[in-house]
């Protein structure tokens, strides 16, 4: 991988643009940079997620997340180069099965509410959908591999199941929306 940094302020970028770690400097309204710095925004907040109290095993999990994000970070920066493997992906599959078994079936829609640490888990959710979008046209645009759109998808869904069984730690549960129409029989 590219350097590591030994001086955080350079100056380098003081005229708009940045260093990729392949040493190519691109502006930093590039979709690349966009695209990198969602990544490390959701990254922020996971651990911003993990300050909340927790089972030991979403702890866990929460934090081979977060190296995973910071791979996805570095093949953002490195065009052409793959750091986020596929397992990473199946790994969130088997994440998803497991903590949605433990779940009811929605039968209405949820706010973005509840616990802390559920609300926290849905602006994870938030973040990772709006690094998804990027990385998608990001694509549209270079060729990058699929690991990165799959597990940013897989890791929205992933917040979202993750927030309710955060809402149900201690006995809650989740914050329903109360839909006019639906509360009308369906009638519009």
């Amino acid at each position: 991988m590219g350097n590591r940094l030994t001086q955080i302020a350079t100056r380098t970028g003081d005229a708009g643009t940045t260093g990729l770690g392949d040493n190519t400097r691109v502006s930093k309204n590039s979709l690349r940079v966009h695209a990198m710095g969602d990544v490390d925004e959701l990254n922020s907040h996971i651990g911003v997620l993990l300050c909340e109290d927790m089972a030991p095993d979403l702890r866990t999990l929460l934090v081979e997340i977060q190296h995973q994000l910071f791979n996805l970070g570095g093949e953002l920066s490195i065009p052409g180069f793959e750091l986020l493997k596929p397992e990473a992906v199946l790994a969130l599959d088997e994440a998803l099965a497991t903590y949605n078994a433990q779940l009811p079936r929605l039968q209405e829609f949820i706010l973005p509410a509840g616990t802390r640490a559920a609300a926290q888990a849905h602006v994870c959710r938030t973040v990772a959908r709006r690094a998804e979008r990027v990385v998608v046209a990001l694509g549209n645009e270079e060729a990058i591999k699929e690991a990165p759109r799959q597990y940013l998808n897989r890791l929205s869904d992933l917040m979202f199941v993750l927030a309710r069984v955060l809402n149900r730690m201690n006995g809650g549960d989740d914050v329903y929306w109360k839909s006019e129409r639906m509360a009308q029989g369906g009638a519009e």
